[in-house]
């Protein structure tokens, strides 16, 4: 289910970029149509981000890929990096940033921050569950970059998850609850 939703938030997420003229020789004749024009990098936010960038790849194939790593305290919910990993030229890039979960914002706004610094300037979060909690901390500390996500929940509970949520995504999708 999370490469199905991934797929549609992606496409959703590309639907703007720019294209440019493309032709290609099939075995009966010449089709035209239109291929990216920009240069796209998608950077998952480790370990759940993972999830989500096959799906993505699959509509960018020539996508660049980078990745953060951002692990929450689960006392404090306060987010800590450990690993960073961006392409070089991000200034004139599209950006994804895919993470499936936006609770709290914190681990969103060191991303995005970390990509500014980087040079990133049109930048895309992409997540299949928020709270409305964290889209407003990404939204005030970042109003120039657009959320997509298909369900914004009810609320986080006192230990910082969402409610009704999904519970920790990482740990479902590679089993290790």
């Amino acid at each position: 289910m999370a490469v199905r939703i991934s797929v549609l938030l992606a496409t959703e997420a590309l639907r703007a970029l720019p294209t440019r003229p493309a032709s290609v020789k099939t075995p009966l004749a010449v089709a035209h149509g239109q291929r990216v024009a920009s240069d796209v990098v998608v950077v998952p936010v480790l370990r759940a981000g993972l999830g989500m960038l096959d799906a993505v790849l699959e509509l960018v194939p020539g996508a660049r890929v980078g990745h953060i790593g951002l692990q929450r305290d689960e006392l404090t919910a306060v987010a800590s990096r450990y690993y960073s990993k961006l392409p070089p030229g991000l200034a004139d890039c599209y950006v994804l940033m895919i993470d499936p979960m936006l609770a709290t914002g914190g681990s969103a706004v060191e991303a995005i921050d970390l990509l500014k610094q980087a040079g990133a300037r049109k930048i895309q979060m992409l997540c299949i569950v928020a709270a409305p909690e964290g889209v407003a901390l990404v939204e005030r500390h970042h109003p120039d970059v657009d959320i997509y996500t298909p369900v914004i929940d009810e609320r986080l509970n006192e230990r910082k998850y969402i409610v009704p949520g999904l519970g920790d995504f990482g740990d479902r999708l590679y089993g290790t609850l």
